[in-house]
């Protein structure tokens, strides 16, 4: 058995109590095992309990921000099970998001379906005023309701901007239907199309300019391109890289309050541990900038001793 494989199954593999306890964690990793309205590639109701293993691999230790973000407290929930009905598994999530987001520790989702995200935003717009939600994503998610049902994965932002009327700031967008397109101008939302941002660095600060203060990070993996995570249920052409990706959170992190987030649509394929574990750095990075002034700097602070 190797270092890892030894580890406890939490976010990060974390061994120290007292930095994964409930009590004592800042920051709650929850886990939703849901693909009750997937419509094209399976197994995101796996994809939570993947990225958790594929973290246990992760160094701790963020080279950019000099931190450990993880001495903050990281605690890991018991995973939500599915529910029959979409309405019953939204009402359910909402209940314990309410739960959660009470708790006054800063909550990050893993999906799962998108569809299990629009709860949890509810339940953090109930919270915090001035909300607005930054989308990264490969599709619009903008339709009223589809196979029948409104909580689908591909109607939550339709919930965000259309039934909460929260702005909404969508980025890497590469696929809607005319439906969508038509509905664009209506919308309290902007979209920055992956045709032109791609290969840019200059669109950064004009995406997170649009966000208000408080802002909810809602991350569909399919935003990034599927070169580097092909593990998702709607793989579409001709999206993000790595550093874009990056270098946005970054940039909305150090601009504007972020106060939760998520990241669905890893879809689990046995043996192709990549896209899980670029998942889970992804969201590890997140934490590291979300909670930059936060942190102590690692490598700064020896040097400063030495002097």
């Amino acid at each position: 058995m190797t270092e890892s494989q030894s580890l406890p199954m939490n976010f990060g593999g974390i061994a120290e109590e007292e930095f994964s306890s409930f009590h004592k964690a800042r920051i709650l990793v929850w886990p939703i095992s849901y693909e009750g309205t997937v419509s094209y590639g399976g197994g995101t109701g796996q994809g939570a309990a993947a990225i958790i293993a594929a973290s246990r691999n992760m160094e701790l230790f963020d080279e950019e921000t000099d931190a450990e973000v993880y001495k903050l407290g990281i605690h890991t929930l018991d995973e939500t099970p599915s529910l029959d009905t979409p309405e019953q598994m939204m009402n359910s999530v909402y209940e314990r998001a309410k739960e959660l987001v009470g708790s006054g520790k800063f909550i990050t989702m893993l999906g799962g379906e998108h569809s299990v995200s629009a709860p949890v935003i509810r339940a953090h717009a109930e919270k915090y005023s001035n909300l607005s939600v930054l989308q990264i994503d490969a599709h619009a998610d903008l339709r009223d309701t589809y196979d029948g049902t409104p909580y689908s994965h591909a109607s939550i932002m339709a919930r965000v901007v259309k039934d909460l009327r929260i702005p909404s700031v969508q980025v890497g967008i590469r696929s809607i239907s005319v439906d969508e397109a038509r509905a664009l101008d209506r919308l309290p939302t902007r979209i920055f199309w992956a045709k032109d941002i791609v290969g840019r660095d200059d669109w950064w600060d004009d995406a997170v300019d649009g966000l208000s203060q408080n802002v909810y990070l809602t991350i569909d993996i399919d935003g990034l391109d599927p070169s580097l995570v092909s593990a998702t249920g709607t793989p579409e052409p001709g999206g993000l890289g790595w550093y874009e990706t990056v270098g946005l959170i970054r940039t909305l992190a150090r601009k504007r309050n972020v106060i939760g987030m998520d990241l669905t649509e890893y879809s689990y394929v046995e043996g192709e541990n990549a896209s899980a574990f670029l998942c889970a750095k992804l969201i590890y990075k997140t934490l590291a900038f979300v909670f930059e002034k936060e942190t102590t700097r690692v490598r700064s602070n020896a040097q400063r001793s030495k002097r």
